[in-house]
């Protein structure tokens, strides 16, 4: 039985547990669901298509062209290269295509590879995580309140 970490409070919004059945889309858009929803993909060692995903999402909102080329930097050798320490599964063409813009990054460098990595969350990981452990314990938590 799975326990709800100690990183969720009791002030934690999770009266919009209910929701996050409705799309992939309802859990990414919550703080607490992508909390749940990442101890959820720790749990299948696959932590780092979400980490990748926020980060992506983070990145879109630089303004600064310096800080925009170090945060590239840090998702490219993080997530993207070759043996990157949290390295996602993407195909080999968008991997070639990422490292070969990474000497003028644009807001939109990663916009391929978190398309594919959104896509394989909602389409294989978001239905298992509906039925996993995590999401019934924190409905269950949520419907004794």
């Amino acid at each position: 039985m799975w326990k709800v970490p100690a990183r969720f409070s009791l002030t934690d919004p999770l009266e919009d547990v209910e929701t996050w059945a409705e799309s992939v889309d309802k859990v990414l858009g919550c703080k607490a669901g992508q909390i749940a929803f990442r101890e959820f993909l720790k749990s299948e060692y696959s932590e780092e298509n979400i980490l990748f995903w926020l980060a992506c999402e983070e990145y879109k909102k630089i303004k600064a062209v310096p800080e925009m080329i170090s945060s590239a930097n840090r998702i490219y050798s993080e997530f993207v290269q070759t043996e990157a320490p949290k390295q996602v599964n993407i195909d080999c063409g968008t991997r070639e295509n990422i490292t070969k813009n990474m000497c003028q990054p644009s807001l939109t460098s990663f916009d391929t590879a978190q398309k594919l990595i959104y896509s394989l969350m909602a389409r294989d990981c978001y239905p298992r995580f509906l039925k996993s452990d995590i999401y019934q314990g924190l409905l269950r938590r949520n419907e004794s309140r």
